[in-house]
Formats: structure tokens, C-alpha cells, sequence
């Protein structure tokens, strides 16, 4: 288990909050300008602002977090990409939990689903996508 929590599994997941972190601003704009001024429904334009924000955060993980160097790329972000779908049923639910059944403030749940699903994207790529070993302990 030593492996595990190794520094590099340390700075990695450091790196992929952060690359994580300006994600919250992508998808936080573009759930903001769809919702409140494009008036698409709250639900849908979550979407949108989550998939917005995966697919950036895919590059920059890419190259930041995880230096991968794999020349198939489509592969990789499509790996990606389905761990992200997973995410946002994930975060949607949580959401819909939060703000239907617990009457949290939507932008407040949002906050508390986005922290929920950083956990299981970092696990689900470094393990899948970022791992040219397909090796549970990488680092």
C-alpha cells in the first residue's frame, strides 16, 4: 500500500486537482452563461458545462499530470472521455439528490458533486487511461 500513496501518486493528484480546479471555472462559466442566459434547463446545462470541462482538462492532464506520450490519442481521450460520462452521471445524480431532495442551493451542491467525482476520475484514469500498463500501482 506504500506504492500507493507514493509522492509521485501524491503529486499527481495534486496536479490533477489543479488541472481540476481551473476545470471548476470552465464548467461553472458554461453551466452559468447556459443556465442564466441562454435559459437552457439546469440539468442540460450542466451537461454542457461538464463535458466543456472534461474535454479541457483531458488535454492538460495529457500533458501536465501525467506527461503521456501514448500516439493514440483518440484512444486516450475517449477512455477519457467515458470515465468523465461516468462522472457526470455521477455528478448529476448527486446534484439532483442535493438540490431535489435536500433543497441545496444549486451552485452549493454543485461544489460538494464536482469534489465527489474528482476522487473517482483521478482513481479511474490513473488506473485506465494514464496507465500504459493497465497496472493498478503505477506510481
Amino acid at each position: 500500500m506504500d506504492s500507493f500513496f507514493s509522492k509521485a501518486f501524491l503529486l499527481k493528484f495534486l496536479k490533477f486537482g489543479v488541472v481540476g480546479f481551473s476545470g471548476v471555472f470552465v464548467d461553472f462559466g458554461i453551466t452559468y452563461l447556459c443556465k442564466e442566459k441562454l435559459r437552457i434547463p439546469k440539468y442540460v446545462a450542466n451537461a454542457i458545462g461538464f463535458t466543456t470541462a472534461a474535454t479541457s482538462n483531458y488535454y492538460l492532464n495529457r500533458i501536465w499530470t501525467f506527461n503521456s506520450t501514448n500516439p493514440e490519442v483518440v484512444v486516450e481521450f475517449t477512455e477519457f472521455f467515458l470515465i468523465s460520462l461516468i462522472g457526470l452521471v455521477l455528478n448529476t445524480f448527486i446534484l439532483w439528490l442535493l438540490v431535489s431532495r435536500f433543497k441545496l442551493n444549486f451552485y452549493f451542491a454543485k461544489i460538494f458533486a464536482i469534489g465527489a467525482v474528482t476522487i473517482w476520475n483521478f482513481l479511474a484514469n490513473a488506473m485506465i487511461t494514464f496507465n500504459p500498463d493497465r497496472t493498478f500501482f503505477i506510481f
